[in-house]
């Protein structure tokens, strides 16, 4: 029962310890994209525009998975969960 108590307790703080890192990087993630704000280029086309804006925006969101990705792996390492 002891030991049953104190697995379940790890879990609990491992899982509350993953929602803290993954707000984190969120707030991270949100303060890296808000200073990449597209710039307008009267010199390309529109299509180039949008194909560019579309990468940036999948960028951003490889980084942010990449982010989350990374501290579950690493709060789990830590808790042995």
């Amino acid at each position: 029962m002891g030991s049953e108590m104190c697995i379940r307790d790890r879990s609990y703080v491992g899982v509350c310890m993953e929602g803290a890192v993954i707000v984190l990087s969120c707030i991270i993630f949100s303060a890296f994209a808000s200073n990449s704000t597209p710039t307008i280029d009267t010199s390309i086309t529109t299509v180039t525009m949008i194909w560019k804006y579309i990468g940036e925006v999948i960028f951003n969101m490889l980084v942010l998975v990449g982010l989350i990705k990374g501290a579950d792996r690493v709060v789990k390492e830590l808790f042995g969960i």
